[in-house]
């Protein structure tokens, strides 16, 4: 596939603030295979990076928040990766979703749960949270088990790595597709979801 003018820009967040964490080990390892595809990747860590509790009165003046805020505007996907935590999103994924909404719409959502229950309502949740914001997900997730699936931050899995390797090429390709979709969407003038988002438009 050519590669576009516009290069895909992918904000892979960590969504996980132990110390020695493996959603953090296969955030970052998602991070390391799309750079020489030609993604520029940003990498949040939440454990580096911390939010405040998100306030709608006060968190948006939060120290630093603006120049988080254009980060995540910029990016064309998220590549979200949470633990499984009683069957749902961590409250750190929670919190740094809870501040954007606009940012978030006619953009690709790439799920990562830690998890072995298969995380399959983590990724459900994680569904829910891209609908209500506009967004798109992929039609998928990938879930993995510490010890089982990696195992001090390396693969140990063949079908892990397999799936990795994919998750990895779909994220390029269909984030590609829909970034030039919505660039589009954006500056045309027919009706479309993205209308509300041209520029001008309250």
């Amino acid at each position: 596939m050519k590669r576009s003018e516009h290069p895909l820009r992918v904000m892979c967040v960590v969504g996980s603030l132990n110390r020695v964490s493996s959603t953090r080990s296969v955030v970052q390892l998602v991070a390391q295979k799309l750079k020489p595809l030609g993604a520029e990747v940003d990498l949040l860590d939440l454990s580096e990076e911390p939010l405040p509790l998100f306030n709608p009165d006060s968190s948006h003046a939060a120290e630093g928040f603006e120049k988080l805020k254009h980060r995540v505007e910029q990016s064309d996907v998220y590549v979200l990766g949470t633990p499984d935590y009683h069957g749902s999103i961590s409250s750190t994924m929670k919190n740094f979703l809870d501040h954007f909404w606009h940012e978030f719409a006619g953009k690709l959502f790439a799920p990562i749960v830690a998890s072995h229950e298969k995380g399959l309502t983590v990724t459900d949740q994680l569904r829910t949270v891209a609908r209500q914001c506009y967004a798109w997900t992929m039609p998928y997730g990938i879930s993995f088990a510490d010890q089982m699936d990696i195992k001090d931050g390396a693969v140990i899995s063949e079908a892990f790595r397999n799936r990795l390797e994919m998750f990895v090429h779909d994220i390029r390709r269909y984030g590609e597709l829909l970034a030039r979709q919505r660039r589009a969407d954006l500056t045309a003038t027919d009706p479309g979801f993205l209308a509300k988002w041209r520029t001008g438009n309250p």
